[in-house]
């Protein structure tokens, strides 16, 4: 489990400092990603957290903190806190890939943005795609499975969005495409890791059969507006 000060302790925090600096705002105590790619704050200090949180929520009126519990506004809402195993992974993954990967550009946007929708509205946003490499399997011109990049420091990079279409499950399609991200990962001299809901029992243990290892629980407190 995770122990001292490790960058991977507040993810969002290093991210925007680092190699993502240029879609983050800084408030001095709190760090989030600009909304229109990302809706994650990270905190160093609770000094005026309210007021900064209060700021960021005039941007957007449902986001996440990750990491430590915030304090919000009365005119914010605490709305839930979804525990989470962080994992990483050290060595290249050694698979198959027997189905087709492509790499996502811009004519592939609205096939992605659709099939986010379905399955994973929450955190993906119209820019998400943009803070990484992403990569699909088409099966009769229909995007089916994605799988790509988020969050990045200088030495790590979160695989993210691993989504299969509810209609297309149980074909090897997300072993495949976290193998692809996660070696391309590691071809850029960088670590991968990733989050996963602690009850998500089926996801965590494909990770684990791929090679990661949990290092540590971390909390995603969602935050939206009262009114």
């Amino acid at each position: 489990m995770a122990t001292g000060n490790h960058k991977l302790d507040n993810p969002v925090w290093h991210s925007v400092s680092e190699t993502h600096r240029d879609y983050g705002i800084d408030y001095g105590t709190i760090k989030f990603y600009h909304p229109d790619y990302c809706p994650f704050g990270g905190i160093v200090a609770l000094d005026n957290i309210e007021q900064y949180i209060s700021e960021y929520a005039k941007l957007a009126s449902n986001f996440f903190i990750i990491g430590q519990r915030p304090i919000i506004p009365e005119s914010l809402k605490l709305n839930n806190e979804l525990i989470c195993l962080q994992m990483i992974i050290h060595d290249k993954i050694e698979g198959n890939i027997e189905d087709e990967i492509v790499k996502l550009e811009e004519e592939h946007l609205d096939d992605l943005l659709g099939l986010v929708k379905i399955v994973y509205p929450e955190y993906f946003k119209k820019k998400t795609s943009s803070l990484g490499n992403y990569y699909g399997i088409y099966k009769n011109n229909q995007l089916v499975a994605v799988t790509g990049e988020r969050m990045q420091m200088d030495e790590y990079t979160e695989v993210s969005a691993v989504i299969t279409h509810p209609e297309h499950t149980g074909k090897g399609y997300a072993k495949q495409l976290v193998t692809h991200t996660a070696n391309a990962i590691f071809a850029k001299n960088k670590t991968p890791f990733l989050h996963v809901a602690e009850s998500n029992i089926g996801a965590i243990k494909l990770y684990e059969k791929l090679g990661f290892e949990t290092r540590a629980k971390i909390s995603v407190w969602n935050i939206v507006k009262t009114d």
